[in-house]
């Protein structure tokens, strides 16, 4: 296990991330991203090194949102038929780095300003059903771009479900922590069948012991009450420094 000082200031990074992110029921790639960029690791290792931390922030993520109820299978299941394949697929593919890295610096801008528009929270509406076609739809393009980038797809996701209304605040936060496992899962598999050796970051062990931690941290206080907006707020600003200097640096 790797603990030089930046795999530490890393570690640090990422606990924050994983704590403010599984706090809305997401796994926090995009923050994992955003902090290797931050740092100039390279792309070769973000990617699968992201998805491996996203696998252990969701899984916890999603036990402790189902277990207060927010979760729904009639939204999940159309969303996973089709980002499991398209996910896996993504993961497949390998983009250069002259690609990739301003394709996820736009990534991460755009989770800079979700990350700020919303750290108000979400007033009551009214709930809007979706039809499964649009849904199956939905889930194969973010599929797709999660095993693509090495995000979960929950920041695209829980935007879209809370655009059209389609779910209240919590359950979106469950079915967004759901999508972006089944979607992590895939992904890495992709990467590892497109390479008998994908690379992971040296310090992946004690990075994935700080995101548990995080994790469970966040999605305790999540499942119970909103995040907190002045922590969103320095959350999207570290976001879009990070998404800056991945497409400066393309």
């Amino acid at each position: 296990m790797q603990f030089d000082t930046e795999s530490l200031i890393l570690a640090a990074l990422l606990l924050l991330a994983a704590l403010l992110y599984s706090s809305v029921g997401h796994a926090g790639a995009s923050g994992y991203l955003a902090a290797m960029a931050l740092v100039g690791v390279s792309p070769a290792i973000m990617k699968p090194t992201a998805l491996a931390l996203n696998i252990l922030v969701a899984v916890i993520a999603i036990f402790k949102f189902y277990r207060v109820g927010s979760f729904s299978w009639r939204i999940f299941i159309p969303l996973a038929l089709t980002a499991i394949p398209l996910a896996y697929l993504g993961g497949k593919l390998s983009l250069p780095a002259h690609l990739y890295k301003p394709l996820v610096g736009v990534v991460l801008i755009y989770a800079a300003w979700r990350s700020f528009s919303t750290a108000s929270g979400a007033s009551s509406y009214e709930i809007r059903n979706p039809s499964v076609a649009i849904l199956l739809i939905s889930g194969g393009a973010l599929g797709f771009l999660s095993g693509l980038t090495g995000v979960g797809g929950g920041i695209f996701l829980s935007p879209l479900l809370l655009f059209f209304r389609w779910a209240p605040v919590k359950v979106i936060s469950g079915v967004a922590a759901a999508f972006i496992l089944v979607n992590s899962i895939a992904g890495i598999l992709g990467v590892m069948s497109a390479s008998t050796q994908p690379q992971f970051h040296p310090a992946l062990p004690l990075w994935s012991l700080v995101v548990v931690v995080g994790g469970y941290i966040g999605a305790e206080y999540g499942s119970k009450r909103l995040g907190n907006p002045a922590i969103q707020r320095l959350l999207a600003l570290v976001l879009l420094v990070a998404g800056a200097k991945m497409i400066a640096t393309a």
